[in-house]
Parts: structure tokens; C-alpha cells; sequence
């Protein structure tokens, strides 16, 4: 199965109600054990990059790490562009083979973000590629992007008029989630989430997952949250199982590369794995 549109992924899961992962990566290693856990539960995958991720490890090298490690993938996987409010830089994405990406226009006036997202989907799909779109910050910091002030939410008739109008493929509306970790358990907007699916069948992306109830998660994936992202979760398990095997390394004074990015390759497959078969796509592949 070769890498596949972005929209052909979540337009199944949103047909048949249920969640693809959309997991942020970090770096090589996380980027092919999301990879592993999505061909070991015959899962489809959505691979996301942040802007601070791209730029640190440069745009060329990334995207030739994406193209090597998904060459023959027996699972439909797809490369995204997270949170990017840079229109320029949407353009260089575009241009290398990302297959969507998520234009920031949060923050800007919704006329202005209606009229650069228009533009954006008219490029993406002169590459074949898709868009994500947001007319409201979802809360919270994330790779440097975003703002911890809730912003206002805009009523059902401008959403939807700027779903429509756009031409957008998936929608991510604030419904009470947000980056980072919760402090105790979030108080979700899920009716808002059904209003805009009933008025318009689009896939639903909803972010701020890291943290969120099974029961929170079935719910929303069942009223149309089809694209269902995961950032934090990554970084934490990244770091705390680099953090967890160098403490023991220290106290055994053994030393040993390959042995830490096994130990950390198989704590980060297993936290895909468990977003996938939480989310329903297990053995979705096609």
C-alpha cells in the first residue's frame, strides 16, 4: 500500500465512524515506530509534522526519512503539516510532497483566514494534496505555536459558512480541548461537534487528544471526529523512556546506545498502538 491522500484516510473513518490516529512525530525514531505500530495492527496512520519539527531537522532530510521508511508500507499512511500560520512555508511543504496541511489562520480576522484558505486549497490541489481548517485557536502552546487564552467560538452559521466556502477536507473546531496536558478531566463541547456534522458531513478533527477519557474518545469518534491527534503523549513517552532507561543506565554504569533506542522505539510503538486500537482503526487497513 502506497502513502495515500490524507482525505481518503479520514473520509473512510468518518464514513464509518471510526478515529485515525494523527500522531505528531519528533524526530527518526518516533517517525518509524508510529510506523511499525500502524503495520503492526493493520492500522491506517496519520504521520504529522510541526513546523519546529520540520525546520529543526530540515525540510529535505524529513521528507527523504518519510519517502525511505514508507517505501512498500502495507498500511495507508499520509504526511501532514500541523498548526503552520506561515503561508510561505505551507507552499515549500506543499511543493516537497506533504500530502495536507493545516493552515493557522486561527488568530486572524475569519474573512482574512477564509480568503488565505481558499488560496491554500487551491494550491494543495495542484500537488493532489489536502487541507485542514480552523476558524478558532484551540488552547494551549504546542512546538510554539498557539496562546493559552481560550479564544471566543464563532457560531455554527460562520463555520459552516467557512467550511463550505473553502472547500476545506476536514475541520477542527474548539469544543473545550486543548494542547498539553489537562489538569483534571476536560469539559467537551460534543453537541458542537454534531451540529456542524449534521448541517455539513465533513471529517472532524479533533485536537488536544493527549489526555482525554476512552469514553470521551468514543463518544466524539462517533459523532464524526475522524482525525483524532496525539502530540503530547509522544513527547512525554519519548522523553520519559530516554529518561527511565539513562537513570538505570547510570546506576549499572552501562553504557549503550542501541540498547537505549530499543528501549525507547518499542515504549513509543506501544503508545501508537494503544491510541489505535482506542481510537477503532485497528485492522482498518485496506
Amino acid at each position: 500500500m502506497p502513502v495515500v491522500p490524507m482525505k481518503e484516510i479520514v473520509d473512510r473513518a468518518f464514513r464509518d465512524r471510526y478515529g485515525v490516529a494523527a500522531i505528531n512525530v519528533v524526530n527518526d525514531l518516533t517517525m518509524e515506530a508510529v510506523l511499525a505500530a500502524a503495520v503492526a495492527e493493520r492500522s491506517p496512520l496519520i504521520v504529522q509534522t510541526s513546523v519546529k519539527t520540520v525546520r529543526s531537522i530540515g525540510i529535505d532530510l524529513l521528507f527523504a526519512m518519510w519517502r525511505e521508511m514508507t517505501a512498500g508500507i502495507e498500511v495507508p499512511v499520509s504526511l501532514h503539516l500541523d498548526h503552520c500560520p506561515d503561508r510561505s512555508f505551507i507552499s515549500d511543504c506543499l511543493r516537497k510532497g506533504w500530502n495536507s496541511v493545516l493552515f493557522d489562520g486561527s488568530r486572524l480576522p475569519v474573512a482574512e483566514n477564509l480568503r488565505l484558505t481558499v488560496d491554500i486549497v487551491a494550491e494543495a490541489r495542484s500537488y493532489g494534496a489536502h487541507v485542514e481548517g480552523e476558524i478558532e485557536a484551540i488552547t494551549g502552546v504546542e512546538d510554539d505555536i498557539g496562546s493559552d487564552e481560550e479564544a471566543n467560538r464563532e457560531s455554527l452559521p460562520v463555520a459552516l459558512d467557512f467550511i463550505r466556502k473553502t472547500g476545506i477536507d476536514v475541520f477542527a473546531p474548539a469544543i473545550g480541548n486543548a494542547h498539553g496536558v489537562y489538569r483534571s478531566e476536560p469539559h467537551l463541547d460534543a453537541q458542537r461537534v454534531s451540529d456542524i456534522v449534521a448541517a455539513e458531513p465533513i471529517p472532524i478533527a479533533l485536537h488536544g487528544g493527549t489526555g482525554m477519557t476512552d469514553a470521551q474518545f468514543t463518544d466524539l469518534i462517533s459523532r464524526g471526529c475522524a482525525k483524532v491527534n496525539i502530540s503530547t503523549a509522544l513527547k512525554i513517552t519519548y522523553m520519559k523512556s530516554n529518561l527511565a532507561f539513562l537513570l538505570d543506565a547510570r546506576d549499572r554504569d552501562t553504557w549503550d546506545p542501541p540498547s537505549l533506542f530499543t528501549s525507547v522505539r518499542a515504549a513509543v510503538l506501544e503508545m501508537a498502538a494503544g491510541h489505535m486500537r482506542r481510537f477503532g482503526s485497528v485492522g482498518r487497513a485496506w
